[in-house]
């Protein structure tokens, strides 16, 4: 294991309690992230295949962005194809920045070098200026205020 079991313990605290279910199991080795899958509001996690515990905030990220009536059908072939969307995207991101500063985590623990296209410093630099690229669609969806985020009225959709 090359992540720190403390911040998974914290990561999967915080997400069984907003209601994302975290459920341990084997998966197999072509997941889109390394250990990590989603199946509604649940995230399915092997910790033997996992690498960046971060990866966790930003796929519940993608589920609490989702309207609540589709998100039970994430991971299915009723989801859709246009899902997620580039706003959902956009969307996930910054909530899983609001999750991270809940959490008083390191920035690099969700935008890791190795993840977001090699724009991780990037977004580090815009969240660190209170550039926060997306904040109208979490506002509309009622998930926070502009003038108090990165503090979240509610987590989920």
């Amino acid at each position: 294991m090359k992540y720190s079991q403390n911040i998974l313990n914290c990561i999967v605290n915080f997400l069984n309690s907003i209601n994302i279910k975290i459920v341990e199991e084997k998966l197999p080795n072509n997941t889109f992230l390394p250990g990590i899958s989603i199946k509604g509001n649940i995230i399915l996690m092997d910790p033997e295949k996992l690498k960046y515990p971060g990866d966790l905030l930003h796929e519940a990220g993608h589920i609490a962005v989702t309207e609540e009536k589709i998100r039970p059908f994430i991971g299915t072939d009723k989801i859709g194809s246009n899902w997620p969307t580039d706003g959902d995207e956009i969307a996930a991101i910054l909530w899983s920045y609001a999750a991270s500063h809940h959490l008083n985590l390191n920035l690099e623990v969700v935008f890791h070098p190795n993840g977001y296209k090699n724009d991780s410093k990037w977004l580090i630099a815009q969240f660190s200026n209170k550039n926060y690229l997306g904040l109208p669609l979490l506002e509309w969806m009622s998930l926070c205020d502009k003038d108090e985020f990165p503090k979240m009225k509610k987590w989920l959709r």
